[in-house]
Formats: C-alpha cells, structure tokens, sequence
C-alpha cells in the first residue's frame, strides 16, 4: 500500500518513515508543503500521513487543496496541537483522524489500517473471499482455513486485489501502489508475484484479463 508521509522533523520523519516500511509500507517521505501538494495532483497514494506545521505551505491548506480537487485519499494528521479547536479546523479542512505528538508507531499503525478499511466501505478487520482471508494487522493468510505463507510483496498485491474485488487493476496500478519513488522494479516483478499467490492459492482465485491487469471476481451473488 503506498503512503505519503509529510514530515519536516528529520529525526522523526525518518523514524516513521522507516516504522512504516516495516510494516510493509510503500513510503514516500516529503518534508515540503508545497511539495507535498505538487506530489498529491500526480500520483496515487492509499493514504496520506500529514504534519500541520511545514515549510512553504501549511498542512490544513494541503488539506483543503486536495479536498477541493475532489480527492478523498484518506488522511492521518500528526500534530503536537491537541486543542478543540485546532481538532475542529483539522477536521472541517478535510482530515480523517489525528495523532498527537509524541505517538506510539503501533497506534499510527492501527489508525492507518482503520483509515483504510473505512475507505474501502470494510467494517470488519478481516477481509475474506473465496476461501481466503486476509489479516492487515497481522499480514497473516489463510486459504481453506489453512495458513499460507507468503512474502511482503505477495501479500501486500493480493491485499490489494482483495479490497477491489471485481475490479480489474493494471500492473501499472500495481506496481504504482507497491513501490515508492526510489525503488527498482524489474519489468516482470509483479508477474512473478502473481505466479507464486497462484501457486499457494487456487489457482483461478487471481484471473489475468489479457492486455488489462489482474483482477479477482466477485462472487456470482454479488453480480446480481
């Protein structure tokens, strides 16, 4: 899943930015406002990790820039304010939560992981289908109640793919959602990937559709 971190604090911006590609994060750190803002109108992130106080531009006009181009790209505000009415402009500007200077990785973590699985309409933690779920907290797999091992990468497409059932995603898309700015990615990575799920897996869970991407169906249920 790829992340924007926005941090002008080098210390703890490269402590988090670091926590976070631990946890299997595709980071992409700015410590610029403007930036920041120029980065969100280019690419695609799942979600955005924002401090308030940043050079050049502000993070609450950041906010409003990209609520106003309709972008709904969920967003973690880091602040060292943690007064009502900061909370409030914060929010009525366009956040989706806040952590407070000084913050536990774990907490941001699982804050994330709420952010997201609100944004692709999820109430459960979980995500299950055809025999397979899924756990973001614990990037754990099963298939058939049986646990399945799988590398970082593996888990982070098929978590992918599971959050747009039926829909197809490029290996553009992909690749765009699992690299940051500075990673090498040879031209058949996401291929080889797909080829060892397919292997764990059934091997019809992940259908390719020729000359589009990948996708998973939906249930036939579910296309009525």
């Amino acid at each position: 899943m790829r992340l924007l971190l926005v941090e002008d604090d080098e210390i703890l911006g490269d402590g988090l930015a670091a926590g976070l590609k631990m946890e299997g994060y595709a980071v992409d750190w700015l410590t610029n406002g403007k930036l920041a803002d120029e980065a969100l109108q280019v690419n695609s992130y799942e979600l955005v990790v924002l401090d308030l106080n940043l050079p050049d531009m502000d993070g609450i006009s950041i906010l409003k820039a990209l609520r106003s181009r309709k972008n709904e790209t969920p967003v973690l505000v880091l602040t060292a304010k943690d007064t009502i009415p900061d909370r409030i402009l914060g929010l009525d500007s366009g956040a989706d939560d806040f952590v407070i200077k000084p913050f536990d990785l774990n907490e941001v973590c699982a804050r994330l992981r709420a952010l997201a699985r609100r944004n692709e309409g999820r109430s459960t933690p979980v995500i299950e289908h055809k025999g397979i779920a899924l756990d973001p907290a614990s990037h754990q797999v099963s298939f058939n109640g049986e646990k399945v091992e799988i590398s970082q990468k593996e888990f982070e497409i098929l978590s992918f793919l599971m959050s747009n059932i039926g829909r197809v995603i490029s290996r553009a898309r992909l690749e765009e959602t699992l690299y940051s700015w500075n990673s090498d990615v040879e031209s058949n990575t996401v291929e080889v990937h797909i080829h060892h799920l397919r292997k764990k897996l059934d091997s019809g869970v992940i259908r390719t559709v020729r000359g589009v991407g990948y996708i998973i169906d939906a249930d036939d249920d579910d296309k009525n």
